[in-house]
């Protein structure tokens, strides 16, 4: 009779969890290879199905118009790497010659935002909400100086791991090529290992995901793409200093959904101050304009509502993500929120389906 309690069989399936990972935590050092593992191939596939979802559709279109799969993936490759070779000709030099002058000119943009906030102030209208000028200004001149040494470090924290790029970059190509290759292949690999009474959900569960990860990482790759050339433009216009760095760390913030675009606008307010706040209010102008043409014609048209996710919901799984697994948590949290909410909630929808089977019998 117990057993037939829903309550008792609740209580007594969290206990079998509890127990599960108290013994797994017992066991930890059996798993600690296969996390090795994990953490090896994470970012090289990470990476993979990036590239995979963008480059889908251009491989698909290209199959359509009857050219060989195989070698539509080949032109492909020979095309991005032209585009790399374009890229290392053209833009790194001058990406490289700003990169490096921010950093030496650490210095200098402390001593311009000191100078720039003791004369805002003098303003006497300032001066009755900012208190005590000196302690205020220096402690604010610490945290940029805080902010840009750490900066540094993540720059150079990266340029060591030099190595491991290489092998990313190196297994990526692989990885990706197989993936492109076999697209068609890849859902009926997994559907084989399920039980033929849930393949039909199971399809259709493979299908809602394929949508959802296509749609939010070619919709946002599109919508920054366009939003960071907008950028760049603006901050040329109004003569911005370190305009394509700006713009370039503009683009990879806002890849993160809503509060990727006030990230990305911190470092060019915070240059911005340093040369005059009338070049502030012309950040702010040019930032407002171009984020208001992709919130309200970019992403209307261009990414729909795919991302059917609360901002605060959003917030929440940055901050935990983030905490977690640092800057791959960040960018892993909301596709990974996306797929387990689609598994989810066709879970639950089977278990209700169950019991009113139950029900009617």
């Amino acid at each position: 009779m117990l057993l037939q309690n829903g309550f008792f069989r609740v209580c007594l399936g969290i206990i079998a969890l509890l127990l599960i990972i108290y013994l797994m935590a017992k066991v930890s050092f059996i798993f600690r290879p296969l996390l090795t593992i994990f953490n090896i191939l994470i970012v090289p596939f990470m990476l993979a199905g990036f590239f995979y979802y963008l480059l889908r559709p251009v491989v698909q279109y290209m199959v359509r118009q009857r050219l060989n799969k195989i070698l539509s993936i080949l032109l492909l490759y020979f095309i991005a790497a032209g585009i790399g070779v374009v890229f290392f000709i053209v833009v790194w030099p001058a990406l490289q010659m700003q990169l490096e002058n921010f950093l030496k000119g650490a210095p200098e943009l402390i001593e311009g935002f000191k100078s720039q906030f003791a004369k805002l102030q003098s303003n006497r209208l300032v001066s009755i909400f900012a208190g005590n000028e000196s302690d205020l200004s220096t402690k604010l001149s610490d945290y940029l100086n805080r902010a840009i040494t750490a900066a540094s470090d993540y720059v150079s924290s990266v340029v060591s791991l030099v190595t491991n790029f290489v092998i990313i970059i190196a297994t990526v190509p692989i990885i990706l090529y197989y993936m492109l290759k076999e697209s068609e292949h890849i859902p009926s690999s997994v559907l084989a290992v399920i039980p033929k009474r849930y393949r039909r959900d199971a399809k259709e569960v493979l299908a809602d995901i394929d949508g959802a990860l296509s749609g939010f990482i070619v919709g946002r790759v599109i919508i920054t793409c366009l939003l960071a050339i907008m950028l760049y433009v603006g901050f040329l216009i109004i003569g911005l200093p370190f305009s394509l760095l700006l713009a370039i760390a503009a683009f990879i913030l806002n890849i993160i959904p809503y509060i990727g675009p006030i990230l990305g606008a911190i470092p060019s307010l915070i240059v911005a101050f340093t040369v005059s706040p009338s070049m502030v209010f012309w950040v702010v102008v040019v930032t407002i304009i171009a984020q208001q043409i992709e919130g309200n014609v970019l992403s209307p048209s261009i990414y729909g509502r795919r991302l059917d996710i609360h901002p605060l919901t959003t917030i929440v799984l940055l901050l935990v993500a983030g905490d977690i697994a640092g800057i791959l948590g960040v960018i892993l949290a909301i596709p990974t929120y996306m797929v387990a909410k689609i598994i989810i909630v066709r879970v639950y929808q089977l278990f209700l389906a169950d019991k009113v089977e139950e029900l009617v019998d």
